[in-house]
């Protein structure tokens, strides 16, 4: 079978369609550089297989601003998995930016992706950014994506869809974390926008389950008791598998969130697709240290190891 040529810089590949309306009300022809223009788009395409007794990297496309190092393999745990830092050569992300990401793990293949630092989204006097991020599980492959924070200043206008598409044999360990603003500046929701989907999906295409975020604070409130309440870091971890019991998996992801002193709770996911957990905190350090506890358990319930201390520069 010869594999579909993609034109990865065509607008087409990194445009996201069905953008939001509380995001794209806000799209126009920014007076600094357009979309399109050089360090505008970013593109990454992962590829990973499994080889001679490890996963190994053998599909990689890289556009700056996003690109990754080499892979590395420094749990003694599992020696078979490849650890990829996403890096990204600006600053952060900025009006008129569109990225997108495509992780893909094939048959028996693992892999772990994570991201050098928070995301941070600046202010944005024209248009918008957003970032496609697609994953792709075959069968008996196992993915952990867990990058950092996502960090929305003031102004700034960010939509981000993820759609993850997993064989019933596969797992995919997904986080996402969110901040209210630069809490240590006192900036709470001052973001314009700031909206995510989810999307979970068969390899025939059938929808697992989604979850929708709006965070559109001049709209509607954002603190409310269904959203941030009054904390200031919204964070998520999603386990989506068939290895374990889905009821036993939610049990055991809400006992390890007891004595944290955080606010939250962990139920199974529709259709069997494993279970999910979120927290709320004051703080970034206490939830992405009660994130890492609850990816710990996932993973020893799953694979008998343990997560390693994951190393970045």
């Amino acid at each position: 079978m010869v594999a579909e040529r993609v034109d990865r810089l065509a607008a087409s590949h990194y445009t996201i369609t069905s953008i939001p309306e509380d995001v794209a009300r806000h799209a126009e022809v920014p007076h600094t550089l357009p979309v399109g223009s050089p360090g505008k788009v970013g593109v990454l395409d992962l590829a990973f297989e499994r080889r001679g007794g490890r996963s190994e990297l053998t599909g990689h496309y890289q556009k700056a601003p996003l690109q990754i190092m080499r892979p590395l393999y420094y749990d003694p745990d599992r020696p078979d998995l490849p650890y990829v830092i996403v890096m990204s050569t600006g600053g952060g992300v900025l009006q008129g930016d569109r990225y997108r990401i495509d992780l893909a793990c094939g048959a028996g293949a693992s892999t772990h992706v994570t991201t050098q630092a928070a995301t941070k989204i600046y202010r944005m006097e024209q248009d918008y950014a957003s970032q496609l991020v697609t994953i792709t599980a075959g069968p008996g492959g196992y993915v952990e994506y867990l990058p950092d924070p996502v960090i929305p200043f003031t102004g700034s206008r960010f939509y981000q869809r993820i759609r993850v598409t997993a064989d019933p044999t596969a797992t995919v360990i997904l986080g996402e974390t969110m901040l209210a603003g630069r809490l240590a500046r006192g900036e709470r929701h001052a973001y314009d926008a700031c909206c995510s989907d989810l999307e979970v999906c068969g390899p025939d295409g059938e929808l697992l389950f989604a979850d929708p975020i709006r965070l559109v604070p001049g709209r509607a409130p954002v603190t409310g008791p269904a959203m941030f309440g009054g904390h200031g870091v919204l964070s998520t971890l999603y386990v989506i598998t068939s290895a374990v019991d889905a009821a036993e998996l939610a049990d055991a992801l809400h006992g390890a969130m007891a004595g944290s002193g955080l606010t939250g709770g962990a139920s199974t996911l529709p259709n069997h697709a494993g279970a999910w957990a979120r927290l709320l905190g004051p703080e970034s350090p206490p939830v992405i240290a009660a994130l890492e506890r609850l990816w710990d358990v996932a993973r020893r319930m799953i694979t008998g190891s343990p997560a390693p201390d994951r190393r970045k520069p």
